[in-house]
C-alpha cells in the first residue's frame, strides 16, 4: 500500500440518533454482530455479554490480530459471563430491565432451557425487543439444524445460480447471507422499536434466519420459474436480462466491467468504437437479440478491450460516456481517489497494531450522522463498571468472580480469548 489512507481519531463523546438505546448482545459470530454493530455505529449502547473464551470472532485471526473481531464489535462494551452459571443469568435479567433490545443466535430452544426464554425476560420488561438469529427460523423441520452461513448460501439458491455454466456452483468469498442478515435484522429493530416508542406497542419477537434474507434477494427468481419451468443458468458475468455486459481483461493483464443496459447506452458503445454498423444489424439491433448473441458481442467489446491496459479504458469509456469500471482487488480499492476523498476507509487507532482501517459508517445521514466511538473491547473489558450500575459493588463482583459466573477471560493486547 503506497498513499496513506486518511486518519481519523475516534469520537469517544459523540451523540447518534440512537443515543439512549440500549442492547444486550448475547449472539454469536458474524449476523448477529452485524446487526449491533450498525445499531452501534448510529449510538446504540451495545452491552456484548461474552462466554469466559469470547465470541469466536475473536478467534478468527490474521497474523494473529482479530481483525473480524475489531471489525464487527466497535462501538460495544464487553461483559465476560459464565451464563451456566445462575448467577450469571440473574445479571442478565437485571441488565433486561434497562435494556430495549436483546439479541441472541442459540440454537432455536436454548434460551428457553437457559430460562431466558422471551416470556421470562417480557415478565421483566415487557417493551424489550427480542431478535433471535438462527440458520432456519424459528419454527420449521429445520429449525433445530445447526446454520452456518455457508449452509445456507448453498440451501437458498444463490450458490447455484453464481458462477460459470460449465462448471461448479461457486459459494461466496466473504459472509453474504450472515451480512444481508444483520442489515435486515437493523432495520426490524428499528421497525419494532417504532411500534414500542410511537406506537404505544409491546416488545415482539424478530424472528431472523440467515435464509430468508438471502433468499429475498434473489427476487423474481421463484416466479421466472413459475412462469417458464427452467431453470436459471449460471452465465459467469454475462445477464439474462440485458446485453452487453461483462468483465472484459485489459491490456496488462486487468479487468473492467462494462454494462450498456438501455438502448441509448449500447448505441452510445457501438459508436465509441467505431462499430455504429451494429446498431442497425439485426443481429444486436435489439436487447432480445443481442442476449442470444452475447458471446459474440463480447468478443467485439473484448477485442476492443484487450488492446488498453485498465485505466485507459476506463478514461476512454467515461470520456465517450459509457458505463464501464474498473474491477479492482482490495489493493486498488483503497488506493482509489474517490474512496480516499470520501474517507470510505480510514485508520484508526489501535492498541494492537498502532493503526488499524476501519470502513465508515454506512449509510451517511447528513443530520445525524454515525460515528466511530471506540474500538471493539478487550475481553471482559467493561465488567466491573457494568455490574457498578446494577449495583454490584467490589466485593460482590470478587465473590461473583469466585464463583466463575464473571469472568475477566484471558486478556490480552490481540485480543485473544
Amino acid at each position: 500500500m503506497n498513499k496513506p489512507l486518511p486518519q481519523k481519531q475516534y469520537d469517544k463523546n459523540a451523540k447518534g440518533p440512537l443515543a439512549g438505546v440500549r442492547v444486550l448482545d448475547l449472539s454469536r459470530l458474524v449476523a448477529g454482530n452485524t446487526v449491533t454493530q450498525l445499531l452501534g455505529d448510529f449510538g446504540a449502547d451495545i452491552i456484548k455479554v461474552e462466554p469466559p473464551a469470547g465470541d469466536t470472532l475473536r478467534a478468527w485471526k490474521t497474523k494473529g490480530i482479530a481483525t473480524n473481531w475489531k471489525i464487527y464489535s466497535r462501538n460495544k462494551q464487553s461483559l465476560c459471563l459464565e451464563l451456566r452459571k445462575p448467577e450469571a443469568r440473574n445479571i442478565v435479567l437485571k441488565l433486561v430491565r434497562t435494556s430495549a433490545v436483546f439479541i441472541e443466535s442459540f440454537r432455536p430452544g436454548t434460551l428457553e432451557k437457559m430460562g431466558l426464554g422471551p416470556d421470562v425476560l417480557w415478565q421483566i420488561n415487557p417493551k424489550l425487543v427480542i431478535v433471535r438469529v438462527s440458520g432456519w427460523g424459528q419454527d420449521g423441520p429445520y429449525s433445530k439444524r445447526p446454520g452456518f452461513g455457508t449452509l445456507v448460501e448453498g440451501m437458498s439458491g444463490f450458490a447455484a445460480i453464481n458462477g460459470f455454466e460449465d462448471r461448479e456452483p461457486v459459494l461466496p468469498p466473504m459472509y453474504l447471507a450472515d451480512t444481508i442478515a444483520g442489515l435486515y435484522g437493523a432495520s426490524g429493530v428499528l421497525v419494532a422499536l417504532r411500534e414500542v416508542e410511537h406506537n404505544g406497542g409491546r416488545g415482539q419477537i424478530i424472528d431472523l434466519p440467515l435464509l430468508d434474507p438471502l433468499f429475498a434477494t434473489l427476487g423474481p427468481q421463484a416466479a421466472n420459474y413459475r412462469l417458464t419451468g427452467k431453470l436459471k443458468p449460471r452465465t459467469g458475468s454475462r445477464s439474462t436480462n440485458a446485453a452487453p455486459r461483462n468483465a472484459y481483461k485489459t491490456k496488462d493483464g486487468k479487468w473492467v466491467c462494462l454494462s450498456a443496459s438501455t438502448q441509448k447506452m449500447t448505441e452510445r458503445l457501438f459508436r465509441s468504437i467505431d462499430r455504429a454498423d451494429l446498431i442497425d444489424d439485426p443481429r444486436y439491433r435489439t436487447n432480445a437479440e443481442r442476449v442470444k448473441r452475447a458471446a459474440g458481442l463480447d468478443a467485439i467489446i473484448g477485442a476492443f478491450v484487450s488492446e488498453r491496459t485498465q485505466a485507459e479504458n476506463v478514461a476512454f469509456f467515461e470520456q465517450a460516456e459509457v458505463t464501464i469500471g474498473p474491477i479492482y482487488d482490495i489493493s486498488q480499492i483503497i488506493e482509489d481517489p474517490h474512496v480516499l476523498a470520501r474517507e470510505l476507509v480510514a485508520d484508526y487507532p489501535d492498541t494492537d497494531m498502532g493503526a488499524f482501517p476501519q470502513h465508515h459508517v454506512v449509510p451517511r445521514l447528513s443530520g445525524t450522522p454515525a460515528t466511530i466511538r471506540a474500538q471493539a473491547p478487550r475481553l471482559g473489558e467493561h465488567n466491573r463498571a457494568l455490574l457498578a450500575e446494577i449495583g454490584i459493588d467490589d466485593a460482590a463482583y470478587e465473590k461473583l468472580l469466585a464463583a466463575g459466573a464473571v469472568s475477566e477471560g484471558h486478556i490480552s493486547n490481540e485480543g485473544e480469548a
